[in-house]
């Protein structure tokens, strides 16, 4: 499967993509790939009218939440999209997060490996299929039991540690949030706007203790120094200069977020430099 050296990351059913022309454009400039946020259904039924709509992009789940999507669910939904696109689908899957979940968050790493069972029990080879992971423990899963790991909101220092845990064989591919705007105080002013939930999940704010980053940092909007590592911003150059930085740092691919409000534009103006 040739899933692209760049993908885009974005929530939801794509809606701002829908038109296939959209599609097509993206497909023209060299994005390799869509990744679909925001918990797609385990039925799999947001993917298909990507899938119909374009003729080479690779459509990634990033993620189905294991607390929410019913693992037999999902086999059929992967059985049945695989068959009509084939190469062109990547089961994401992921535990999600505690404040979010609620009281059913409980052993999430056995939470995804008694899911992994039933999506082999199904048949659901680990050639198409990569986790969601931060830490250690579920990266090392990954590695074991997938075709690789699908980090979010991580930096570059995070993905040179998870391509040592994977191995050179595996799947790596980070989220990397991007502004395109020179002006440092619209790009961090959008960049905190868009990071604000994720300071009181204990997932990522974990992972980013580990990384270098203190307490001082989470708070009251992130430090400077917190948002410049997790939002690429400034002109194209800069952009992809933190791109490059992933892939030295053994990203196969990374897949951008782009925080602007009108994401096509952006991607345009992106796709010489990155792509």
């Amino acid at each position: 499967m040739d899933i692209g050296p760049v993908g885009v990351w974005g929530h939801g059913s794509w809606s701002e993509f829908g038109d296939p022309s959209a599609l097509a454009e993206l497909e023209h400039l060299g994005y390799g790939t869509a990744w679909l946020g925001g918990s797609p259904p385990a039925d799999l039924s947001t993917i298909e009218p990507i899938l119909a709509a374009s003729t080479s992009l690779v459509v990634a789940t990033g993620i189905v939440n294991v607390w929410d999507a019913d693992p037999t669910v999902a086999v059929g939904g992967y059985h049945r999209v695989a068959a009509a696109y084939p190469d062109r689908l990547v089961l994401g899957i992921g535990a999600g997060h505690r404040p979010l979940v609620g009281e059913r968050y409980t052993k999430p790493y056995d939470k995804l490996v008694s899911y992994l069972d039933v999506l082999d029990e199904g048949g659901v080879p680990e050639s198409g299929r990569v986790l969601a992971a931060l830490g250690p423990k579920v990266l090392r899963l990954a590695g074991e039991r997938t075709a690789g790991a699908h980090p979010y909101l991580t930096t570059p220092e995070h993905t040179a540690q998870a391509r040592e845990i994977l191995g050179p064989d595996k799947l790596l591919v980070p989220e990397q949030k991007v502004v395109l705007s020179t002006d440092p105080d619209e790009a961090r002013a959008l960049a905190r706007e868009r990071l604000e939930m994720y300071y009181r999940l204990p997932n990522y704010t974990n992972n980013w203790l580990r990384l270098g980053f203190t307490e001082a940092d989470i708070t009251d909007g992130g430090s400077d120094r917190l948002v410049d590592a997790l939002v690429a911003w400034g002109d194209e150059e800069a952009i992809r200069e933190r791109i490059q930085a992933h892939r030295d740092a053994g990203a196969d691919q990374v897949a951008i977020q782009v925080l602007n409000e009108n994401r096509l534009p952006v991607l345009r103006a992106l796709s010489a430099a990155l792509v």
